[in-house]
């Protein structure tokens, strides 16, 4: 689920609120209430909202303060503050978290992800890092979640398909760049090496 809230559009996420009521009888907001819990159920309520800045211009001193918001909520403080984490990555812009990164990174010696990794755990933690990754770069994010899908023994097919039917008409060049950017092999051939038959060349034909 934090794949696909974090990769949609404002409008996209709507419309997925509205299929999923049409078809569950129920609210999206429901579901996620009565199956997860805590800081985490709040992160997926947050970026189903679809309430997401959009625009394209950044200020560079709200970007600077954002960077040390964060900063005072979790490696500055005893505990953390997990719901300003929330605030900000959940309502602000991509091009202006993008600047946050960078600034955090500049103030604090280390980027986001090690900071997320040693203030968090669990759920929460594997939430907060897709989110970051997802708004960094997105189509290096789904590589590594294909990676991912294929490393090891089996193959996790849902999350393959699901990756490869969603993003074939979006961006899929860009993900097979970054594929064989960080893992020195390209999609296909690991999808090759992989799977088999009409499963093998229906993949094939998406990439």
């Amino acid at each position: 689920m934090i794949e696909i809230l974090s990769s949609r559009s404002n409008a996209e996420i709507k419309e997925i609120n509205r299929i999923y009521k049409e078809t569950y009888k129920k609210s999206l907001e429901d579901a996620i209430r009565s199956d997860t819990s805590g800081h985490f159920c709040r992160l997926l309520i947050s970026l189903a909202q679809g309430n997401r800045d959009e625009r394209e211009n950044i200020d560079v001193s709200l970007a600077q303060q954002d960077a040390q918001a964060l900063y005072a909520a979790g490696e500055n403080k005893l505990g953390t503050d997990e719901s300003k984490f929330n605030a900000i990555l959940c309502a602000r812009s991509k091009p202006h978290l993008r600047t946050v990164f960078y600034e955090y990174q500049k103030m604090c010696g280390r980027d986001i992800e090690k900071s997320i990794c040693r203030e968090m755990s669990g759920d929460l933690e594997s939430g907060m890092l897709a989110v970051v990754k997802c708004i960094k770069n997105t189509p290096g994010y789904f590589a590594e979640r294909l990676y991912k899908s294929m490393k090891g023994a089996g193959t996790k097919d849902r999350t393959l398909i699901r990756i490869m039917v969603s993003r074939s008409e979006i961006d899929m060049l860009d993900i097979r760049q970054e594929y064989v950017k960080n893992f020195g092999k390209s999609l296909y051939t690991h999808i090759h090496g992989d799977t088999s038959g009409d499963y093998r060349k229906l993949l094939i034909k998406l990439c």
